[in-house]
């Protein structure tokens, strides 16, 4: 919400010494996010008028149309002499008024004008667009950007005040539970209750009675629309243009003038904070009627889309069906007609009678409808976030009064107000309830008083019985207003203590391997990519997972942040994977990334969570209910790979990453857990079923899958537009954290000698070497220090349908050097035991 600083002086007495700087540190104490001040004119130095231009000699022989102009610009000039003029606009005609920059002036940006001598003339000055002024495109006044004035004003005149160019404007992003700040008039009473003045209220009008002659309407669905004021204002004058004070203020606020009814609606909306909705009355059929559409209906909105509507949308009709979508946007049918001559009569034409709509509609089904069909509007983002019904009558009579103003309309006799019955919200409270919420003692005094200042009826002593504001839906516990106790009381104020945490406690098992899993894969060289929970079919369905995975049976968002993502994720593997397709996209295509989080799981047992309270901690027993509403979140680790695993240089040539790279990472995380994996080949989406590894421990004395590792689905990896054998591993930490030991202990370190003993053992190709080398660990015994497998070799020599084995085996002791006879003999025990579980044969026996 942008609030030009001049506007908001209207409706509450600031000193005059005080800027916007000063407002936007009342207003953030205040709770407000206002995120800028920007300040309009800044560097702009006069003299810049409004001049009438007098002459126009069109300048040939250039490449462009250029025209060498005289311009009245009164006494401004210091001679009361036609000020000469070079401008290449072509907007502008002999006789109307203009803004004119005379020499020594500055403009915006720190543009200095000075005479100077162009295309073979010289110009004193310059005829302005809006641009040049700082106002931005779209100014109103003409098409071609230069700013052709209203022919009211005189020559000479000051346009810096005219047009209203120095200004402070506070720009405040809104928050969803502070919808009544999407108007000046919301913003105007924060800013009178933080310096403590009076609030000039632009919402309290004299509003005449409903009576049965006003347009007829009728509502069909109360609960989505419980108030609906029409008003008519007849014989609008069409060549009535909106005034600079509107189009300024319009233009300050960020929104673009567009033709006198539409822009009064769209101030009052700015002013009041409620929507409106002008009709061309000769181009409605009937009453107006409020409903739920029907399923495939079509309307063509405001913005020349055709949109097939939903059963749940909220629409506005008249006697042909829809013509706009409530709280929305209107339909093309009843637009307000732009002002044009007839072809033949030489008329003017435009719309001279208006509807005017000011409406209350369930914030919900507007919040529904606007995401349904991707159309956000300056309306649906005050509706959804919540309107002050009791304003929608003021809004339209301020409509009302400014159409008979500024276009000469007189304001129809009728009025129509249908309002469906509703109580005002009441809240009980205890007195020292902010007290107790704060720790601090204001006192039943303050309390009253601040609930009063923000518009609220409060009644009792110890118990208060606090009537809130209509313009304050999101008031509806005691907690709500103990917020707005402690806030306006100044949340600076409140007492800083730190908790004295109990000594002997630090973090848990499960936090420590999740920081050791975190340094691990970091010191092999991966890099830790923080992505946010959440996913949507899209991703699901890139991954080729099937329809019965357990992945799919995701927990969904009531409020998703996107409608695209409405999910929380099952695996962190669509996260990992958009994080490297941007990478790659920007230039770094040598990848390794990994995430460590939560997955949420649903299990179809999660109960209703219940409102826990805050003044006393919760007992045991709430705390198990609302884990009981919780999802199953496992804590998973996963990587990603693409490009070189190792770079080429001078020491020799570099190495893609491969699937068994994916597969080292698993065992780099199982390492830190003190757990030892078993790898197995598997098939599992997403991975490419040739080169997939399931990885296995043993949690609680049975084997357990814990993870996939390996190479990605070449469909997959075009499906996500990846970097070709793009790889992957994710796996389950709390698992591994029940598979392993605890703390990784250091290992003892033996002053005698290793034995090495080098066997090559033959093997059927459907034997896994995982296989073979569990066998050989078990066999060798205690004296086993380690084993690698430094070679996989097949062809003739071996036979079709084997390979050989290379493994290095490395024997010490811990009290003595062993002799050669007791490492064979841990060699032969080692190679016999492969030999009877895996039928391995020693390689040239």
């Amino acid at each position: 919400m942008r609030v030009p600083l001049s506007w908001l002086r209207e409706y509450v007495d600031l000193p005059a010494t005080e800027t916007g700087r000063d407002v936007q540190a009342k207003l953030v104490a205040a709770g407000l996010e206002v995120e800028t001040v920007e300040q309009l004119g800044a560097g702009l130095k006069g003299p810049l008028v409004v001049g009438k231009v007098l002459t126009i000699e069109e300048l040939e022989g250039f490449k462009k149309p250029i025209r060498f102009c005289t311009v009245d610009v009164g006494t401004a000039n210091g001679t009361g002499e036609p000020q000469e003029i070079v401008c290449g606009a072509r907007n502008f005609s002999v006789g109307d008024k203009v803004v004119v920059v005379l020499p020594g002036a500055v403009l915006p940006g720190d543009f200095a004008i000075a005479a100077r001598k162009t295309y073979g003339k010289t110009s004193h000055g310059m005829i302005c667009s809006g641009d040049e002024l700082g106002m931005g495109s779209g100014s109103g006044w003409g098409e071609g950007g230069i700013i052709v004035l209203p022919p009211e004003h005189e020559a000479g005149t000051d346009a810096i005040a005219l047009l209203e160019l120095v200004d402070e404007v506070l720009d405040i992003a809104v928050t969803p539970d502070r919808g009544y700040c999407l108007s000046l008039r919301g913003v105007a009473r924060e800013t009178a209750i933080a310096y403590g003045l009076a609030l000039r209220d632009p919402a309290l009008l004299d509003v005449p009675a409903p009576n049965s002659y006003g347009h007829a309407v009728r509502i069909a669905d109360p609960r989505g629309c419980d108030r609906f004021t029409a008003r008519t204002v007849t014989g609008l004058d069409p060549e009535a243009h909106s005034p600079i004070w509107l189009r300024r203020r319009l233009q300050k606020a960020g929104m673009r003038p567009i033709s006198l009814a539409v822009d009064i609606t769209n101030y009052v909306m700015l002013e009041l904070g409620q929507p409106l909705h002008a009709y061309d009355r000769s181009r409605l059929e009937g009453a107006i009627g409020v409903r739920r559409a029907q399923a495939g209906e079509k309307i063509t909105t405001l913005d020349g889309v055709q949109r097939v509507l939903d059963a749940q949308d909220l629409v506005i009709t008249d006697d042909r069906g829809p013509i706009g979508l409530a709280g929305v946007m209107g339909g093309a049918d009843t637009e307000i007609a732009d002002t044009a001559t007839h072809p033949e009569t030489g008329e003017l034409q435009g719309t001279t009678d208006v509807v005017i709509e000011a409406a209350h509609f369930d914030p919900i089904s507007i919040a529904r409808t606007a995401r349904r069909h991707k159309l956000a509007s300056e309306a649906s983002k005050r509706f959804e976030r919540g309107v002050d019904p009791q304003a929608a009558a003021a809004a339209a009579q301020r409509t009302v009064d400014l159409l008979v103003l500024l276009a000469g309309g007189s304001a129809g006799a009728g009025v129509t107000e249908i309002v469906a019955p509703s109580a005002p919200g009441t809240i009980t409270m205890p007195a020292d309830h902010p007290d107790r919420v704060a720790g601090v003692e204001y006192g039943r005094e303050i309390v009253v008083r601040r609930l009063q200042q923000i518009g609220c009826d409060v009644h009792g002593q110890d118990e208060l019985v606090v009537t809130v504001p209509s313009w304050r839906p999101d008031l509806g516990a005691p907690n709500d207003l103990a917020e707005e106790v402690i806030r306006l009381e100044g949340y600076e104020n409140l007492p800083s203590t730190l908790p004295t945490p109990p000594s002997g406690r630090g973090l848990t098992e499960r936090q420590r391997l999740h920081r050791r899993v975190g340094r691990a894969l970091a010191g092999a060289g991966f890099v830790e990519a923080l992505n946010y929970p959440f996913l949507g079919d899209a991703a699901l369905d890139a991954l080729g997972l099937p329809a019965d995975d357990d992945r799919r049976r995701t927990v969904t968002l009531v409020n998703p942040l996107s409608d695209e993502e409405p999910a929380l994720r099952t695996t962190l593997l669509p996260g990992l994977l958009t994080a490297l397709r941007r990478n790659d996209g920007r230039g770094s295509h040598d990848l390794a990334l990994f995430e460590t989080g939560l997955v949420f799981r649903h299990t179809g047992h999660e109960t209703v969570p219940a409102r826990l309270p805050v003044d006393r901690r919760p007992t045991d027993e709430e705390v198990a209910a609302l884990d009981a509403a919780l999802p199953r979140q496992p804590r998973h680790a996963a990587v990603v790979l693409a490009g070189a695993r190792e770079q080429a240089g001078w020491w020799g040539k570099g190495r893609p990453a491969d699937w068994a790279d994916a597969v080292e990472a698993a065992r780099t995380v199982a390492r830190e857990a003190g757990a030892e994996l078993t790898v197995r080949s598997g098939q599992y989406e997403p991975w490419h079923p040739g080169r997939c590894a399931a990885l296995f421990a043993a949690v609680d004395g049975e084997e357990t899958l814990l993870g996939h590792a390996g190479e990605l689905h070449p469909r997959v990896v075009k499906a996500l537009g990846l970097p070709e054998r793009t790889c992957a591993m994710e796996i389950d930490l709390d698992l591994l954290e029940r598979a392993g030991t605890g703390v990784s202990r250091a290992p003892r370190i033996s002053t005698y000698p290793v034995a090495t003993q080098d066997v090559a053992l033959v093997v059927t190709s459907e034997v896994p070497a995982a296989e073979v080398e569990r066998a050989l660990r078990e066999g060798a015994g205690e004296l086993l220090e380690s084993l690698r497998l430094f070679d996989v070799f097949t062809g003739e020599q071996i036979g079709e349908g084997h390979k050989s084995l290379a493994y290095a085996l490395r024997f010490r002791a811990t009290d003595r050097t062993l002799t050669v006879d007791e490492a064979t003999a841990a060699r032969d025990a080692a190679v016999s035991l492969a030999a009877e579980r895996t039928g391995a044969v020693l390689r040239g026996a």
